[in-house]
């Protein structure tokens, strides 16, 4: 949907002018490697999409904030001073949460018109709920000059995420969304905030997306039990090493002190993010290297680990990536995102793609019944106004 249309439909559902609606625009990310790894203040390699989440944004005039969606059905009109009561798992609960972060830092809240527009796949795992908070997030900084960096969206979008819905994730989604670049991927220190954008030199391989189309309900349930699981290891290997996060060890580290935690389960979470962190590292010197062999290779480990150590995959994912890397051409697969659902990322040779996509999508429907969609991604930048 462009702007224009966007425009058309602001009018028919909030009346003129719709002239003086500003446009905003927020990719969705997809995460080249490095998963889990982010709340436990870990590397990460995300890049932000082409995909994403549009806003069109106006102040009224009145004393009511008005929330529609082009993608649901469910709209919503609040008085200014209710944003912080939630609504029963509906979508306008992340803009909500951004707007009670922005609250502690000088908006005050008055009558608004938001209208949104998605193309991200729902419940595909590219982090359309980040999307949703970052781009409310610029659009009400910009509209109310609050003058809040790009850093400073980035991290209230993360904690609308975590106070007011209730997922205990990471920054990595948030901060692809905000601070994307083109062609690039984002080498991001979540302990430090440190990144750089490092480019994604891909010669005649693509980046192609495959969503297993399964409803991901256990997905938060679990998350927040991963990320419980990864503060009892880091308790444990406390009596070793004065650590606060699983992402301050060195793989030869943790080998060394792995005794010190009793449970097995609790073991294996811990080894995942560790070897994970290493593979972030091996991946980045793999890229600035052009060797995309090496780092197809490093794809396959980190779902191989994420599969057998944090055991967040499920039979869709697994038969994706098995599928995937049985086509010629193809030098990794793995999931992306929290998992139990959501979608594969692999690198693909362009000449290989149509097949790839035939191949791969038939086999994924004779197993599971399930039908994937493909989707080949342009890496795209970061949260904007569009002009």
């Amino acid at each position: 949907m462009d702007i224009v249309k966007l425009k058309e439909s602001f009018f028919r559902n909030f009346g003129a002018p719709q002239s003086l609606a500003q446009a905003y625009f927020a990719p969705g990310r997809v995460n080249l490697i490095g998963e889990h790894t982010d709340y436990n203040m870990g590397y990460v390699l995300p890049c932000a999409l082409t995909y994403g989440t549009y806003l069109l944004m106006r102040k009224n005039g009145e004393n009511v904030i008005r929330l529609v969606s082009e993608n649901f059905e469910y709209k919503s009109e609040i008085s200014p001073g209710s944003i912080s009561q939630k609504q029963d798992g509906e979508w306008v609960n992340y803009p909500l949460g951004v707007m009670v972060q922005l609250l502690k830092r000088g908006f005050v809240p008055e009558g608004l018109d938001l209208l949104y527009y998605g193309n991200i796949p729902n419940g595909a795992g590219l982090s359309s709920s980040a999307s949703i908070e970052v781009v409310t997030a610029m659009a009400i900084d910009h509209i109310f000059n609050l003058d809040i960096d790009k850093i400073g969206l980035v991290k209230l979008s993360q904690k609308a995420e975590n106070e007011f819905i209730g997922v205990n994730c990471g920054i990595m989604d948030q901060f692809a969304v905000g601070m994307g670049k083109k062609d690039h991927a984002i080498f991001l220190d979540c302990g430090t905030l440190d990144y750089e954008l490092v480019p994604l030199e891909l010669g005649d391989y693509k980046i192609v997306i495959a969503n297993t189309n399964k409803q991901r309900g256990l997905a938060d349930s679990k998350y927040n039990e991963r990320v419980s699981e990864c503060q009892l290891a880091v308790k444990y290997l406390k009596k070793a090493k004065p650590i606060e996060f699983l992402g301050e060890l060195t793989y030869q580290e943790f080998i060394d002190n792995r005794h010190h935690i009793p449970d097995i389960t609790i073991r294996k979470r811990a080894k995942h993010v560790v070897s994970e962190n290493q593979r972030v590292l091996d991946a980045v010197t793999a890229l600035r290297k052009d060797n995309l062999n090496l780092f197809g290779k490093l794809m396959n480990a980190s779902h191989n680990s994420l599969r057998y150590n944090y055991e967040v995959t499920g039979v869709e994912l697994d038969m994706l990536t098995e599928l995937a890397r049985n086509v010629d051409g193809v030098l990794g697969s793995r999931m992306t995102g929290a998992g139990f659902g959501g979608c594969t990322v692999s690198l693909v040779h362009a000449d290989v793609i149509d097949h790839f996509i035939e191949k791969v999508g038939e086999g994924y429907q004779g197993q599971t019944g399930l039908k994937a969609d493909f989707y080949i991604s342009e890496i795209g930048d970061g949260v904007h106004r569009e002009k």
